[in-house]
């Protein structure tokens, strides 16, 4: 899997640009890794700068999950309808208030946010990916709307009842929110 962080800081250091990403990891953690460096504008601010996130959630699916994967996926041993999930996931895309898709406590002054794409991956061994493009994502809203979507695979909401639960902009109407093993940032994109 390819992911893509982006974090940006101001040095006055002489170590040439080329060089940054090997001078950096000789300081880091093993479970850290600078794959480049470039100089930006001063005005460039990783996370407020950016135009879409992708984000993933996976689920492993099967009977009895897997040991050495379970801090990285969240297991749900039911079996899902992936194909209500699929039908389901497709409302979430456009602009929307996800209102009802945010964390109590969130200090967004807005809950109205753009979703680009939204998609089921079925992968190998029973795994399944929740993908979403968006303009930017509230507090745990991924989470959440993973979590509406594994009540849709459960069948205990019909994929239009999306819709309703959207336009209610009430939490308690959603899923729960999923745990966090299992969220990654795939993407950011800045054009």
């Amino acid at each position: 899997m390819l992911f893509g962080q982006v974090a940006n800081f101001k040095t006055n250091s002489n170590i040439p640009i080329e060089k940054f990403a090997i001078a950096i990891n000789s300081n880091l953690k093993k479970s850290i890794l600078i794959k480049s460096a470039q100089e930006v504008d001063e005005r460039f601010h990783s996370r407020l700068t950016c135009k879409k996130k992708t984000y993933r959630y996976v689920i492993n699916n099967s009977k009895y999950g897997t040991a050495i994967y379970r801090n990285l996926e969240t297991h749900i041993p039911t079996k899902l309808n992936i194909e209500k999930m699929k039908q389901a996931i497709k409302y979430f895309e456009g602009e929307h208030d996800f209102k009802a898709f945010k964390a109590s406590g969130t200090s967004s002054k807005s809950s109205i946010r753009t979703i680009y794409k939204a998609e089921i991956i079925e992968k190998e061994k029973e795994r399944i990916w929740i993908e979403l493009t968006g303009n930017g994502f509230l507090y745990n809203m991924v989470r959440i709307i993973a979590g509406t979507l594994v009540e849709v695979g459960l069948g205990k909401i019909e994929p239009e009842e999306i819709i309703k639960i959207i336009e209610s902009k009430d939490r308690k109407n959603a899923g729960k929110t999923l745990q966090p093993q299992g969220l990654y940032l795939v993407n950011v994109e800045y054009e």
